[in-house]
């Protein structure tokens, strides 16, 4: 008895024993297949969210959690066109406009304060107000990133547009330096940060084949912006003055503002299928992540370099004598011109190349034309300088958002990611041009222009190197992981 008890036991842990190592024989094989899909989907340039259980630290921000193993993927309730999706492009188009459209108008405003309203101010101290703004926009994203992945994505919008809207109104009563400083550089910066980020995370509930095209569609309402802004404020300031000019632009965007706050909303086949959880503001996982940390330290270099032209390329004009005032105000215009297919092209290209390679492509055309402009002295070289600088300026400053998603392996971090790289980037927006204004202080010296144009072409040159290295991170870090499969 004993003995056969014995044999039908030693029989049941060979039965058990064989069960477990096929159970094992499948988890593996489960992890390998999963590991292959994310190394596809890195080196397509894009990563759909994942069916993994993370299980992030407790703080103090209510965000999504990655979806549940036996939920479906997320990135399947991504429609990738339609009326609604495409809606929220023409939504985003419009945010774009009230944004990065003011930013890269400031150019008009830097050469009015040095010449008119505030002409007992530095180069330097005004061009402050403008890399504040610009500066806040983009750091403001630590907090709006956070946020957005929270589901306040319409509360960061309302906030946001009535922030831009008020500050315009609030600059057209200024006289004096800390009011401009105050109502442009500080209010509208913050209402700035508050729409950006979202704006473009949004897109990628909605996209996902086409991403990095819908990207540069809804960014060309950034150069749209800085070619009508730039234009209506050089022909109504002479006529009625520097307040009513900048209240003229702020009506525009209050009735524009409608289109956002009617239309744009979180997919809500998304939100459906997504647990919140407690979430921190920074993702401390893609602190141990190279290729992320090459990519936001590259970005501060480009971005410290990349908006000087925009803000002095009209005082070169005018001081060297190549335009008239009137028609100096113009060489702004055509920098946002150029910058329209800057963003559309690159873009396009970017889905089937990657945005990463695009990146380092425009990138390091920018640099070189940045040394180009130590040559320029006539009107047709200053024009061809502004187009072409434009539209390499379109595909640096509107790559990065797809570029952040593909190194990007759980989607419901996006925002939180975002948040982070554009604070390395508005660190350097918001030192920039002052250090060039610092750089150039004496507008008459022929010597101080070549250290300003020298500082926008070396950082530009940084800028590129350090985007190249990401890339090559990224290709090593994918190939390591298809070799554990």
């Amino acid at each position: 008895m004993e003995r056969g008890g014995k044999e039908k036991k030693d029989n049941f842990q060979v039965a058990y024993d064989h069960v477990g190592i096929d159970r094992n024989e499948k988890e593996k094989e489960s992890d390998s297949n999963l590991s292959k899909q994310d190394a596809a989907e890195i080196f397509e340039g894009f990563v759909f969210e994942q069916t993994r259980n993370v299980e992030p630290p407790p703080t103090e921000v209510m965000t999504p959690a990655a979806a549940e193993p036996s939920k479906p993927a997320i990135g399947l309730s991504v429609p990738d066109g339609g009326l609604e999706a495409w809606l929220q492009v023409l939504g985003a188009f419009v945010v774009m406009m009230a944004t990065w459209g003011l930013v890269n108008s400031f150019g008009v405003y830097q050469t009015y304060y040095e010449t008119e309203l505030l002409r007992s101010s530095s180069s330097s101290e005004i061009s402050w107000i403008g890399s504040l703004q610009g500066a806040l926009l983009m750091i403001g994203g630590l907090a709006s990133g956070p946020l957005f992945d929270a589901g306040y994505f319409r509360h960061l919008t309302a906030t946001g547009l009535f922030l831009v809207i008020f500050g315009l109104f609030m600059t057209s009563l200024c006289q004096v330096y800390w009011q401009v400083l105050l109502a442009q550089g500080v209010c509208i910066g913050i209402g700035c940060g508050a729409l950006f980020l979202p704006s473009a995370a949004i897109l990628s509930q909605y996209f996902a084949r086409r991403r990095a095209l819908v990207l540069g569609i809804q960014s060309v309402g950034s150069p749209l912006g800085g070619i009508v802004f730039p234009i209506i404020f050089s022909r109504l300031q002479p006529r009625v003055g520097f307040g009513w000019a900048t209240r003229v632009i702020a009506c525009i965007l209050l009735a524009l503002a409608v289109v956002p706050l009617v239309f744009m909303h979180p997919n809500r086949n998304i939100a459906a299928g997504r647990a919140y959880r407690k979430r921190a503001f920074i993702d401390k996982t893609a602190l141990r992540e190279s290729p992320f940390l090459a990519f936001a330290g590259a970005g501060m270099f480009a971005f410290m370099g990349l908006y000087v032209p925009f803000f002095y390329l009209q005082l070169y004009a005018l001081r060297y004598g190549i335009a008239r005032e009137d028609l100096s105000a113009y060489l702004v215009t055509l920098l946002n011109a150029g910058s329209v297919f800057g963003r559309l092209l690159p873009n396009f290209l970017a889905d089937h190349l990657g945005s990463l390679n695009m990146l380092v492509a425009t990138t390091l055309g920018a640099s070189i034309l940045a040394f180009g402009w130590f040559g320029i002295r006539d009107l047709g070289g200053t024009i061809a300088f502004a187009l072409l600088f434009g539209f390499l300026n379109g595909g640096v400053t509107s790559l990065p958002p797809s570029a952040i998603v593909s190194l990007t392996p759980d989607m419901a971090r996006l925002g939180t990611r975002m948040g982070m790289v554009f604070t390395f980037v508005g660190s350097a927006v918001l030192v920039g041009t002052p250090i060039a204004g610092a750089i150039l202080r004496d507008v008459e010296d022929d010597y101080r222009w070549k250290g300003l144009i020298a500082f926008s072409a070396v950082t530009l040159f940084l800028g590129s190197a350090g985007w190249a290295l990401t890339q090559a991170l990224h290709l090593k870090r994918a190939k390591e992981k298809g070799n554990e499969m």
